[in-house]
């Protein structure tokens, strides 16, 4: 089975449970383990978070006004994609954002916790459009009988 879905979202806090919701009634639609759908959530969440608070320059009427969430199951595995139209990762310095916070730090845990739950991360800027990317897969496990598979 093969599911995809793709949301334009205005970058405000507002946005970020209506991407969670809708990844979640998806994935318990095609079957997959409420566990892998918790951690995938959870994972969206921060990703959608630093696109709202780092993905633009709050100038009204521009592109930086809004984010993509894209995400695709596919066979076994989901990946997701949250990419903003912001200034991006400073130049050369993507994988420095993934250094762990401090532990009474209030910010800066979100890319370090997407990797600690998803399989494979990949950070970096648009290329040639300015902007972040933040992309993730997982691999996923199934209940035992799928919502969408006959019974």
């Amino acid at each position: 089975m093969s599911i995809w879905w793709s949301l334009h979202l205005r970058r405000e806090a507002a946005s970020v449970p209506l991407a969670r919701r809708l990844l979640l009634g998806t994935m318990e639609s095609a079957g997959v383990d409420p566990d892998i759908s918790y951690d995938l959530s959870v994972a969206l969440t921060e990703a959608c978070a630093n696109a709202v608070e780092h993905g633009g320059d709050d100038v009204r009427g521009s592109s930086c006004e809004a984010y993509r969430v894209t995400a695709y199951l596919d066979g076994d595995q989901c990946r997701i994609e949250v990419a903003d139209f912001g200034p991006g990762f400073p130049a050369g310095n993507a994988r420095a954002v993934l250094r762990p916070a401090g532990e009474d730090a209030e910010h800066g845990r979100g890319l370090c916790l997407i990797r600690e739950l998803a399989d494979h991360v990949q950070i970096g800027n648009r290329p040639g459009r300015g902007g972040a990317v933040v992309s993730f897969d997982k691999i996923l496990k199934w209940r035992t009988a799928p919502a969408l598979l006959p019974a």
